[in-house]
């Protein structure tokens, strides 16, 4: 759109006014160019944009379930049936410890934050090339979208914990006071995934092989973490907190202590926590490092 007034939206901020020689009216124009250098996240920018990411969240959703026969079943088929293996190899058949929790309890504990964080991963790690359009046509934060797609996993993991809570009252299970703290380690298992997708995504749209690394990472991280052998086989101190260098190692391990009480918060939990702000931050910079070449490689 033309003529005195008008308005001119192009990809930075820099906002130039000027007066036309033949008009008293003055041009107001836009002009958005990409950063150069690492920056940080623009944290006003993404809450003006808040609303997008709700949109993009519930598209996701609706996406997802779209045409399946079993729909949000699936939700609860996928840990379930994880956890009826597992008990039956790992408890019945091997007798690895559980920590003194029922079977069932002890895996699906771990299966809850585990699924949360791989599905999300996963979702986030192909966030930009499967709305490689919507990037090409419009500008937008683009750290809206890998977001949106870790937004997208709560639902899953929503309904999971409701089964999770009825298997714990057939064990008769209540939890302590500890549980008044599983938003923390819920947000923790977020900022993981983040993490790593914001990573895996911006490198998934300069080498394209990266969407068939992310199943094999998934697959080799879940026999790296807690969830079918616990933690507590590892009695060195100095070797407990080389394993929490796998974040999702501290995050199980704080969930199972939220929902039964075991077991106790370690030096690993604080390794986990500084690996994920370490991911996350990294993460997030060269996400904007990269985030100039995405409409052009995309």
């Amino acid at each position: 759109m033309s003529g005195p007034g008008a308005r001119k939206s192009l990809p930075e901020k820099n906002v130039i006014n000027s007066t036309s020689p033949s008009s008293s009216a003055r041009l107001h124009v836009t002009v958005t160019k990409p950063k150069v250098g690492w920056q940080p996240a623009d944290l006003g920018e993404l809450w003006r944009y808040r609303e997008l990411l709700w949109i993009l969240a519930m598209r996701d959703i609706r996406v997802r379930y779209k045409q399946t026969a079993l729909g949000v079943a699936w939700a609860v088929i996928q840990p379930l049936f994880s956890m009826i293996l597992f008990n039956g190899i790992f408890n019945m058949v091997a007798k690895l410890p559980t920590d003194g929790a029922p079977g069932p309890v002890f895996y699906f504990s771990a299966m809850l934050p585990w699924l949360l964080f791989s599905n999300s991963l996963t979702q986030a790690g192909n966030s930009l090339i499967t709305n490689q359009n919507l990037i090409s046509k419009v500008y937008f934060p683009r750290l809206a979208i890998p977001i949106a797609a870790v937004i997208t996993g709560l639902l899953d993991f929503a309904i999971g914990m409701v089964v999770l809570v009825v298997i714990m009252a057939w064990y008769h299970m209540v939890p302590g006071f500890q549980v008044l703290l599983f938003p923390f380690f819920l947000l923790l298992s977020l900022a993981a995934s983040l993490g790593v997708g914001l990573w895996l995504s911006a490198l998934n749209v300069e080498y394209r092989d990266v969407r068939y690394v992310i199943p094999f990472l998934a697959q080799f991280w879940f026999w790296a973490t807690p969830v079918v052998i616990p933690s507590s086989m590892i009695v060195t101190p100095w070797k407990r907190a080389v394993y929490g260098l796998n974040p999702m190692s501290g995050v199980i391990e704080g969930f199972r202590w939220c929902m039964y009480g075991k077991p106790a918060p370690s030096a690993m939990l604080g390794v986990s926590c500084i690996t994920i702000a370490a991911l996350l931050v990294g993460g997030t910079f060269y996400f904007r490092r990269m985030e100039k070449t995405f409409a052009d490689l995309i």
